[in-house]
């Protein structure tokens, strides 16, 4: 695998002060570059609370940042949060095998999934979670989402940093 271009995305967080906001879009962005995505989200995973919530959205009026709730034990959780495996579905079907919300997601025009954990201290802190038309995300796609792991985890922190009140 060729190693991406993350200078935007550096850019993007050498601002002094940077909103896990700005962090966010730089990482879209990024994605957008490296894999491909319509629907971008990210989610934590609070495994003291059992909880997740997702934190950004590339489209929130379908998919707003919302509080947390409770993390269902399910294959993609095993799969996904206790495995630290990457999930992917390229139909609606394999889509609506783990997800309640396969209507909405196959009226924005997506029907194939990818959904990374970010990993930090042996931890799935959350994940990114990036949707297509059907049948996108092929072998090689899949490999590319990788690299989406370090950036990713660069924003979940400064996302815990600023819940924090601004302490690392």
């Amino acid at each position: 695998m060729q190693m991406p271009d993350y200078s935007s995305f550096t850019k993007a967080i050498a601002a002094e002060r940077t909103d896990p906001q700005a962090a966010f879009d730089a990482l879209c962005a990024f994605t957008r570059d490296v894999v491909g995505v319509k629907l971008f989200t990210v989610m934590t995973h609070d495994h003291k609370t059992g909880t997740a919530g997702r934190i950004y959205s590339n489209m929130p009026d379908a998919y707003p940042v919302s509080g947390t709730k409770p993390a269902n034990e399910t294959d993609w959780t095993r799969q996904v949060i206790r495995e630290k495996r990457t999930f992917v579905a390229n139909d609606i079907e394999g889509i609506a095998a783990v997800f309640y919300d396969h209507e909405l997601i196959r009226s924005l025009g997506c029907e194939s999934v990818i959904n990374v954990p970010v990993v930090i201290g042996g931890e799935v802190l959350g994940t990114i979670n990036c949707l297509h038309e059907k049948g996108f995300y092929t072998e090689e796609k899949v490999e590319a989402a990788e690299a989406l792991k370090l950036p990713g985890a660069v924003c979940l922190l400064l996302n815990q940093r600023d819940a924090k009140g601004g302490q690392a």
